[in-house]
């Protein structure tokens, strides 16, 4: 099965067919995608002008596809590398007990899913590395009551997600599900309520 890069070089080679370059990159997702598949593609065809359903697109853009997702590669390799780091160091020193961001470390483990969207139709407008290194961020700071993404407060729980996790707080504004331990305790009660106002303004 070919990795990554392999599949990077497959979408660049101009002696490939466009319907092979397009695949490849599609498959490319299979290895890495932030979002979930189809919302990381949903992504790179709006931010590089695609249609996500074209069979024959320009090569340009496809390659400016793959361009941010080998950004977001970038940052995300370079993230593990440090996690590890920090792991090793921290079980030298008996500190054992597994924190957030390692629980966090773990459901994201092969690069997918890392900061899933509820939609596939809805995404961040910034770039997948810029997501990814709001995220990370936040993992690595004290709670807040934003969005770490859109630094919106409108958070809704939802109970209704199709992926891991089941459940969890939507941003309302930038559609991610937001890792719970960069929430206050103060925030995820508010997003309970926010859902639970919506739901007895429907009756």
């Amino acid at each position: 099965m070919a990795g990554f890069r392999a599949l990077a070089r497959e979408v660049r080679n101009p002696g490939n067919t466009i319907a092979l370059r397009r695949t490849s990159l599609r498959k490319c997702l299979e290895r890495f995608a932030p979002y979930g598949h189809r919302a990381t593609w949903r992504h790179l065809c709006t931010r590089a002008g695609l249609a996500p359903d074209d069979r024959s697109p320009d090569p340009e853009r496809l390659v400016a596809a793959l361009a941010e997702l080998e950004e977001a590669r970038e940052v995300w390799l370079a993230y593990e590398v440090e996690f590890a780091v920090r792991r090793r160091r921290e079980k030298h020193d008996g500190i054992r007990q597994p924190s957030a961001v390692d629980d966090w470390h773990r459901n994201t483990w092969g690069g997918c899913d890392i900061v899933p969207c509820a939609s596939p139709d809805v995404q961040p407008a910034a770039s997948l590395a810029e997501v990814l290194r709001r995220v990370i961020r936040a993992m690595e700071s004290a709670p807040g009551n934003a969005c770490p993404v859109c630094a919106q407060e409108r958070i809704e729980w939802r109970s209704d997600l199709e992926r891991y996790p089941l459940q969890g707080p939507v941003c309302t504004d930038c559609g991610i599900v937001v890792p719970e331990s960069v929430l206050t305790t103060a925030a995820l009660s508010a997003a309970r309520r926010y859902a639970l106002a919506g739901r007895y303004a429907t009756v």
